[in-house]
């Protein structure tokens, strides 16, 4: 998330009684009794009854190294679209390979249970025969914070600048449906797309539980998939009932923004 929507997140976690403390490395934890003791490099100490190390995702990659597997992106295990790797034979999919990137057409390691049922499918199919290329992923992803959710999908900014596009980013607070029913939350959607093309390459949302972010998200996602420009999205035929969204869909409110700013900007 881009550090804007990141602290609505951040609210969201103090909101729920959870205290945010970022910039600090862990230096040891201790036992104490009963309690655990977390000594931070800057001095600060901090008391818990439990601790839970997320470092992050690391592919397990001992066993191809033993089999004479070529490595690549973080480690991961080389592949091509097929899902082959240098070894003739021998296959490999899931959080120990790489991923084929649809919008940067190279590998990144990027690992998603999603991605890993749509590379299994394809290393099972050719396997037994089949020939089947694995498409690629975007890094589609939903997570829900208490009663926020947030989702993002494609390139932000400085990854999209590292590809060789020029981004613009534009920004819009909507409501998720329209405005007469009490039930209306408001959403924060950026949507990232190039200057000089107008392809679209990403976006965030952050909204609230029952805004159907899921929905929105995926809408963006297959826009991304399909190489469509941001102002196609406002011509997607969606659907529409006033509980649940407006007869501008906020992915496509968004999407004018984007283009207007765009104008406002030439």
């Amino acid at each position: 998330m881009d550090p804007d929507f990141g602290r609505l997140i951040r609210v969201e976690l103090e909101s729920n009684g959870v205290k945010v403390i970022t910039g600090q490395a862990v230096q040891s934890i201790k036992r104490r009794e009963r309690s655990l003791l977390v000594q931070t490099a800057s001095g600060q100490t901090l008391i818990a009854d439990m601790i839970l190390v997320a470092t992050g995702v690391k592919a397990s990659n001992m066993l191809a190294r033993t089999a004479g597997l070529a490595l690549g992106v973080a480690g991961a295990i080389r592949v091509n679209r097929i899902m082959e790797t240098n070894v003739p034979n021998i296959l490999a999919a899931g959080d120990c390979a790489e991923t084929w990137h649809s919008i940067l057409k190279s590998n990144v390691y990027m690992p998603l249970g999603t991605t890993a049922h749509k590379q299994g499918r394809v290393a099972g199919e050719n396997m037994v025969g089949g020939h089947r290329e694995f498409q690629g992923s975007l890094g589609t992803q939903v997570v829900k914070v208490f009663n926020r959710i947030a989702a993002g999908t494609g390139l932000r900014d400085a990854q999209a600048v590292k590809a060789g596009f020029e981004p613009l980013t534009v920004g819009l607070t909507v409501l998720d449906r329209n405005t007469y029913y009490s039930e209306a939350k408001e959403m924060h959607i950026c949507i990232t797309g190039d200057r000089r093309t107008g392809r679209l390459l990403g976006a965030q949302i952050i909204g609230y539980r029952g805004s159907e972010l899921a929905k929105r998200i995926d809408i963006i996602a297959s826009a991304i998939f399909s190489n469509l420009q941001i102002e196609n999205l406002c011509d997607l035929d969606l659907s529409y009932t006033p509980p649940l969204s407006s007869p501008w869909d906020p992915v496509q409110k968004a999407a004018m923004q984007w283009c207007t700013t765009l104008d406002t900007k030439a």
